[in-house]
């Protein structure tokens, strides 16, 4: 094991009244500080193996980033213990560890040093830094002057060069734009591919799925589960299912359970080789191949496609008219018109039965993320033919 933890607990005192001013101090220099306690992880316990893809889930303040700080040695537990073996590169929040007066240049040296390497070490990645992040021309500017996605381009590739034993990565990624969240999504594969630890935080279903070997799934600071990707997926979208549902999804009385697990989810080329980007206006081909966990009578199948912002774009359903013992699998291929405009989209697929006739029962799937490539304005969500044509008509003289 390269993680190990036991045990762990963490509180943080929270000011029932907060002071922001030294006026009020002076003012009020008697008035006492009131506190109340957060317990942000409570007997917290599981172990990360070496060369394994980990993923943490769980909905927000669920105590997800402050697990993954104390892996870092930013926060320190309070009970518990944690080991962690090997050289760790943290990739937390969003700016820390950089001086924003300083230039690309310096904080990719300093900041090279910070993740382990020595100063000789982190100015011969310099270069292969900046390549990855795109920042060549930006090199001798302050980073008061970047863009959080510079920002984020920038602290992500110093963290890649220093090829570290054990990367922990919180969900900071989706302040980048599409086209870089792909190349990281590269290099996650290339990583995996050679055997190192990765820890993630994410919301991601898609990406725990594809990538995770395990994940767990943490709410109100507890563990509620370690185990298989697809199942934690399941958990998650359970205790986010008033927020995620979509339209006429489930009715009164559903509930959430485990009915089909994901073979694979991918869309196709004309030749049938899975593809991520889309050029706009070519034809969608699916292909899922979903697993029955349980037997299913006349299961509904809902997709939905949303775009980056989680609006819902457009969905259709089908519905096999006919029982799917455990075991058998169900591929749902076909081709789909593709009116999107140019962005990053997901789609999510919900599984839905009554097997008594009394209450429904619903799993959601995010099944994968996929890119419209294209040069079109991207106003609206959707782009359609028409045959409007202006016209200069005649003006008659009465």
């Amino acid at each position: 094991m390269v993680i190990e933890v036991q045990g762990v607990d963490k509180s943080f005192r929270i000011p029932e009244h907060r002071i922001d001013s030294i006026k009020e101090r002076v003012a009020h220099p008697l008035t006492s500080m009131e506190y109340r306690e957060h317990r942000a992880l409570r007997n917290v316990s599981f172990d990360v193996r070496r060369g394994e893809f980990f993923g943490i889930v769980g909905r927000n303040g669920s105590g997800k980033s402050s697990l993954l700080k104390i892996l870092a040695s930013i926060y320190r537990q309070d009970a518990g213990r944690v080991r962690v073996a090997g050289r760790v590169a943290p990739f937390i929040e969003l700016g820390v560890g950089f001086n924003v007066e300083l230039t690309a240049r310096e904080n990719g040296v300093l900041n090279g040093v910070l993740m382990g390497l020595t100063r000789r070490e982190a100015l011969a990645s310099l270069d292969a830094v900046l390549e990855f992040a795109e920042l060549e021309d930006f090199v001798d500017l302050k980073l008061k002057n970047y863009s959080s996605g510079m920002m984020v381009r920038l602290a992500f590739a110093i963290m890649v060069q220093a090829d570290a034993d054990i990367m922990l990565i919180d969900e900071v990624l989706a302040v980048g734009d599409a086209a870089f969240a792909q190349k990281c999504m590269d290099v996650f594969y290339e990583k995996r591919r050679i055997g190192r630890t990765i820890v993630l935080v994410t919301h991601d279903m898609a990406t725990v799925q594809a990538l995770c070997h395990r994940a767990m799934v943490i709410d109100e600071g507890q563990v509620q589960y370690v185990g298989r990707p697809e199942d934690a997926a399941i958990r998650y979208y359970g205790l986010n299912f008033s927020d995620v549902e979509p339209e006429h999804a489930v009715g009164a009385g559903a509930s959430v359970d485990v009915q089909v697990r994901v073979e694979h989810a991918r869309l196709r080329d004309e030749t049938g080789e899975p593809v991520e980007h889309l050029t706009a206006g070519a034809q969608i081909e699916l292909d899922v191949v979903i697993e029955a966990a349980r037997d299913l009578e006349a299961p509904q199948f809902l997709f939905q496609v949303r775009n980056a912002d989680g609006l819902g774009v457009f969905e259709f359903d089908r519905r096999l008219d006919e029982r799917v013992p455990a075991g058998q699998r169900v591929r749902l291929a076909g081709r789909i018109e593709n009116r999107l405009v140019p962005g990053r989209y997901a789609v999510d697929c919900w599984v839905r039965q009554a097997p008594d006739g009394t209450g429904e029962v619903v799993q959601g799937l995010r099944l994968f993320h996929f890119v419209v490539d294209g040069v079109a304005p991207k106003n609206g969500v959707v782009s359609i033919w028409t045959d409007v044509e202006p016209v200069v008509e005649a003006v008659r003289v009465p």
